[in-house]
């Protein structure tokens, strides 16, 4: 028995002539030679300026450069060392000065003052030490002469003794008489109280040359104590003038004339010509970075002039270990954070606009490692 196809429904056919077209995705066009060659450049261009920018081989270079740069220079605090009103000011803002030359005056009446009475108090001391002297000179005086009078007395006690002897001898032979005989006792006895006196004389002479000679050396440390305070009231009086401690130019004048400053009160900077340049560069950088390799810098404040110098020396230890707050990487979570090693380069002299340069301006620092370098 044949099996009959069955017969499509109406419906069917008709949902069939309804259905859309199927659309077909879009594709791209294919490339020409030329788009395909610039595509690649650009990706080159692309790749070689992330390399060198990291400077990655084959761009790697022997220079290591830094903008965390410096120019340093001392300045140094101008401050009086003694109290009192500012009577005049010499200088003016931002001025070139040279050592010694006169910065402000201090009202100096008191310490003048102080200068006359300390001069009298020594011209006192010196007067009794010089009087004390004289004392010395006249307890040895009396010495002598309570020593000249115990060897006459001496000699007059030996005379009075053998008239003593004879006028009793003769006196026990019936020779003399008694009365003779007392006289001659009575006359040692004169002798023998001359020479208790004179000695006495002598003794109080030594006595008193003893306390003249200690006396004397109090009365030395007494010149010795004013003569200082003479010298401390003199340097006061000195301080009262202040003066540059060196070359160079002045910060602003903060001083005013008339104004009541105290020691180390802040009135004004100084300074100096010397400069150079402080270079901070990450660890990886200064690995390669030795004394006596060539550097150069460019100047922010100054348009970006080039200076030349070279490396002088090497910080011994990461800035974080000067720092007062140092980090305890001991304990908890560790992040790597690359530490910076301070370069400090010297400055060549004898440069164009090099009298420009001022401590605090940013530069960006350049060293050639591959110059020659001092091992």
């Amino acid at each position: 028995m044949n099996a009959v196809s069955p017969i499509p429904s109406v419906a069917t056919s008709r949902a069939a002539d309804e259905t859309p077209p199927q659309q077909q995705l879009w594709q791209p066009k294919i490339s020409s030679l030329l788009t395909r060659v610039f595509a690649v450049a650009l990706v080159g261009v692309g790749m070689a300026a992330i390399l060198a920018a990291w400077q990655l081989p084959p761009f790697s270079t022997r220079v290591v450069k830094t903008d965390n740069a410096y120019v340093r220079g001392r300045t140094t605090v101008i401050s009086p060392q003694v109290t009192g009103y500012i009577r005049e000011i010499s200088v003016k803002d931002y001025a070139a000065i040279k050592q010694g030359d006169v910065l402000l005056h201090i009202d100096d009446r008191v310490y003048r003052a102080q200068v006359a009475a300390a001069q009298a108090d020594l011209d006192i001391a010196s007067s009794n030490l010089a009087n004390n002297k004289q004392t010395i000179a006249q307890r040895k005086l009396d010495i002598a002469t309570a020593e000249a009078k115990i060897a006459s007395a001496n000699a007059q006690f030996i005379k009075a003794e053998a008239d003593f002897k004879r006028a009793s001898q003769l006196a026990g032979q019936g020779s003399g008489s008694v009365s003779a005989e007392d006289a001659a006792r009575a006359s040692r006895g004169v002798a023998v109280a001359a020479v208790q006196e004179a000695a006495a004389s002598r003794g109080s002479a030594e006595q008193a040359l003893r306390a003249a000679s200690v006396n004397e050396k109090a009365l030395e440390a007494d010149v010795e104590s004013t003569r200082a305070k003479l010298q401390l009231a003199e340097i006061d009086l000195g301080y009262t003038v202040v003066s540059a401690p060196e070359d160079g130019k002045l910060s602003d004048v903060s001083a005013r004339q008339g104004q009541y400053v105290t020691n180390g009160s802040q009135l004004m900077f100084v300074v100096p010509k010397a400069r150079w340049v402080i270079a901070n560069f990450k660890e990886a950088q200064s690995a390669a970075i030795r004394p006596g390799q060539r550097a150069w810098f460019f100047v922010d404040a100054l348009a970006g002039v080039r200076f030349d110098g070279t490396v002088e020396d090497i910080s011994p230890a990461a800035g974080s270990e000067f720092s007062v707050l140092r980090t305890d990487n001991a304990i908890g979570n560790f992040t790597k954070i690359p530490q910076r090693i301070a370069v400090r380069i010297q400055i060549d002299e004898n440069q164009p606009d090099i009298e420009r340069l001022g401590p605090g301006m940013s530069v960006e620092a350049h060293v050639d490692t591959s110059s020659n370098n001092t091992p």
